[in-house]
């Protein structure tokens, strides 16, 4: 695997007035912001605010857009796919099926980005597939086959495919959305682990607020498209300020001084 990181000062991926319409619907309005390297950002607000909007364009899911966006100072449709792939891994809602593939397997597709699915898999990415397995502590499940695994054990396993794949950035789009609360502590504690035992950059979207404040270093809140709020979970996490987002009456509790404030709905 690639090894080589960035200075925490260097930007990775950076929007200048990056915008959305369609058919005469502005669905994302200009965002202009640069995403902190080595950090990991919630995207966060209501059902339709645009949050996967944005992760699509910073995926290359949506070419239709105006404005600008950069990866490494670089406009992104500049970059061959497989050398953008090397560099960023993108996860959907909807995982595609693994039906018939163990962990090890399916982390292996993870290689394809650096040499084509024809050629043979090499010493190299046998380790490579290893020590992600090992970073998502699955290296114990890496002959099952993905169906048998629990929904949070699956997460996993796509996880170590995308950091197999990927050097410095990870875009996931609501990748506890489907998991029990157990599951979405433990996926998320797994990426926020790997953001910083690795350095890598992770912009994902999430729906719980609470769970976000815990994991996340840094937020981006959307609302009917436009950027409403950007900090981190301190400034966050505010009866005000949730109100503000999500317009109903929010306030916050304090059970835990050693953790982020809890939300709730008033």
């Amino acid at each position: 695997m690639n090894n080589v990181r960035h200075s925490v000062s260097t930007p990775l991926f950076e929007l200048r007035g990056a915008a959305v319409q369609i058919a005469g619907r502005q669905i994302l309005q200009p965002v202009t912001h640069t995403f902190s390297p080595g950090r990991v950002t919630g995207l966060i607000g209501h059902n339709g605010s645009g949050k996967s909007t944005l992760l699509n364009l910073l995926s290359r899911q949506n070419a239709r857009h105006t404005g600008d966006i950069l990866w490494q100072e670089r406009p992104v449709a500049d970059w061959p796919s497989r050398e953008f792939a090397r560099h960023v891994a993108y996860l959907p809602q909807q995982l595609p099926p693994a039906e018939g593939l163990t962990v090890k397997e399916l982390v292996t597709l993870g290689r394809y980005a650096w040499h084509g699915a024809l050629k043979r898999v090499s010493a190299e990415d046998v380790a490579s597939v290893e020590e992600a397995i090992r970073s998502v502590d699955l290296d114990w499940a890496s002959e099952h086959l993905v169906e048998q695994l629990s929904g949070g054990e699956r997460q996993r396993a796509w996880l170590a495919m995308c950091v197999v794949q990927a050097s410095h950035c990870l875009l996931l789009d609501e990748p506890t959305s489907a998991l029990d609360i157990a599951h979405q502590k433990e996926v998320l504690q797994v990426i926020h682990d790997l953001s910083r035992h690795r350095s890598l950059t992770v912009i994902m979207v999430l729906h719980d607020i609470n769970m976000a404040a815990r994991f996340c270093d840094e937020f981006v809140a959307l609302r009917q498209g436009q950027t409403v709020f950007k900090g981190d979970a301190q400034a966050l996490m505010t009866a005000e300020q949730l109100s503000a987002i999500y317009h109903v009456p929010m306030g916050v509790t304090h059970p835990d001084p050693r953790l982020p404030p809890i939300s709730y709905v008033k």
